[in-house]
C-alpha cells in the first residue's frame, strides 16, 4: 500500500476552518449549527453565543436563548467530561457513548473517590432519579437530599456521582442570554422528552466528528471525545474514508466529499469564543495554533479567553469589558501585527462588541503590547 498524500499544516487548517464555518459565516439556523459542530464546549454559560456569532450570518442571541428555554438544545456533561451545549437529540446520542469517561472518573477523581468509597453507584443512580420527581433541583438541594440517604458520604461528592451516573441537563434560566441563574439540574429525558439511545453508533460519531473537525487522526478524535481505543472504530469506517499524511507523519482520515479548500484561500480575521472546541478537539493543534502561542494561551488550567485568528492562526487574545455606556475590547497580541491586520482585527472586535453590548454608546478597541 502506497503512502497517503501529504497535507501541510496550512492545508489541514484551512480545511478545518471551512468545516467550522470560520472562513465564511453561514446562513444557517442556530440549532443546525450546534448539531453540525457536534456540540460546543460550555462550562461557562455564554461563550456558545459568541461561538455562533462567529459562524452564523446575523446571528441573534435571542435565537439560542429560545432554543435553551424550549429544550431544543441543552447543556450537559459529555465529551472529555465537560459541559457541552448540544441539541437534545445529540445529547441522547452522545451521552451513552461517553459514559465510560464518567464511570472511570468516579474511580479516579481525587476529589471525590474516597468520599464515595463503599457507596453503591447503582443505588445512588436509582435514588438520584427519584429525587427529581417534582422538578429540577439545585446542587445544594440535591446534595442535602442525597446525604439523608447516604449520611456517611459528602453531599458534594454524592452530587458529582449523580451527575456522572445520570444524564442531567442544566435548565433555564442558566445560560439564557440576558438572564442569570444558579445551576439547576433535571434528567435529560424528563426535560426534553427524548430518550437516551440504547445502542448509539460510535462509527456515526466519528464520521460526524470528521465532518466538523477533519481531516483528523485517531489521536485527534480521542482528544476531542476523551475516549480511548477509537482506532478500532476508525478501522471499521476506513472503507468510507480517504487518508492523508500530516507534516508530523500522522495518518489523517477524512470524508471523501468534505471541503478541502486551496492553500491560497483567504482566511479572514475571526474572533473565537472562550473554550471554543476549535482549540480543544485535536491532539495536534498546530493547524490553528503554534506551540509558542499555545504556551501563552493555555496557562489557566484549561480556562482560556476569546482569541483572534489572523491568517488561520491564533494571533492573540481578546478581553471584553462592559460598562453601562461603554464597551471596551483589548486585544493582546502574541506577535507583531501589521497595520492592515490591526485594522481588520479592530473592525471584527467592534462587531463583536456591538453584539455583546448593543446598548453601549461607545465601542472602543485598544491593542496591548505583544506578550
Amino acid at each position: 500500500m502506497g503512502r497517503s498524500p501529504a497535507l501541510s499544516n496550512r492545508a489541514v487548517g484551512v480545511a478545518t476552518l471551512a468545516r467550522q464555518h470560520l472562513l465564511e459565516r453561514a446562513e444557517m439556523p442556530a440549532e443546525s449549527m450546534v448539531g453540525h459542530l457536534l456540540g460546543m464546549q460550555a462550562q461557562a454559560p455564554f461563550p456558545p453565543y459568541f461561538g455562533l456569532w462567529s459562524r452564523i450570518v446575523a446571528f441573534r442571541a435571542e435565537e439560542l436563548a429560545g432554543l435553551i428555554e424550549n429544550a431544543r438544545v441543552v447543556r450537559i456533561v459529555l465529551m472529555r467530561g465537560t459541559v457541552h451545549l448540544v441539541t437534545a437529540a445529540d445529547a441522547a446520542f452522545l451521552r451513552p457513548l461517553v459514559q465510560p469517561i464518567l464511570d472511570a472518573d468516579l474511580r479516579t477523581n481525587t476529589q471525590h473517590r474516597q468520599a464515595l468509597a463503599g457507596v453503591d453507584a447503582a443505588t445512588v443512580a436509582v435514588i438520584g432519579r427519584e429525587l427529581f420527581a417534582d422538578g429540577p433541583l439545585g446542587h445544594s438541594e440535591l446534595g442535602e437530599s442525597l446525604a439523608r440517604r447516604f449520611p456517611d458520604a459528602s453531599p458534594s461528592s454524592l452530587v458529582h456521582a449523580v451527575r456522572n451516573l445520570i444524564p442531567l441537563v442544566q435548565v433555564p434560566p442558566r445560560a439564557v442570554w440576558g438572564k442569570s441563574g444558579h445551576v439547576r439540574l433535571m434528567p435529560l429525558e424528563k426535560w426534553t422528552g427524548v430518550d437516551v439511545e440504547t445502542n448509539p453508533s460510535p462509527e456515526r460519531m466519528l464520521l460526524r466528528y470528521l465532518a466538523a473537525f477533519g481531516p483528523a487522526s485517531v489521536a485527534d478524535a480521542q482528544s476531542w471525545s476523551g475516549l480511548t481505543r477509537l482506532g478500532e472504530v476508525m478501522e471499521r469506517v476506513r472503507p468510507q474514508l480517504i487518508t492523508f499524511t500530516s507534516e508530523s507523519g500522522a495518518e489523517l482520515f477524512d470524508l471523501p466529499d468534505a471541503s478541502r479548500p486551496e492553500l491560497d484561500t483567504r482566511m479572514p480575521v475571526r474572533i473565537i469564543a472562550a473554550f471554543d472546541n476549535l482549540l480543544l478537539s485535536h491532539a495536534d493543534r498546530s493547524r490553528v495554533i503554534t506551540a509558542d502561542s499555545r504556551a501563552k494561551l493555555f496557562t489557566r488550567n484549561g480556562v482560556f479567553p476569546p482569541v483572534v485568528l489572523v491568517d488561520g492562526q491564533v494571533a492573540g487574545e481578546v478581553k471584553l469589558t462592559r460598562e453601562k455606556a461603554r464597551s471596551l475590547i483589548t486585544v493582546v497580541p502574541y506577535r507583531r501585527l501589521s497595520k492592515a491586520h490591526q485594522a481588520t482585527v479592530a473592525a471584527e472586535a467592534r462587531r463583536m462588541s456591538k453584539f455583546a453590548a448593543p446598548a453601549a454608546a461607545e465601542h472602543e478597541v485598544t491593542f496591548a503590547e505583544v506578550v
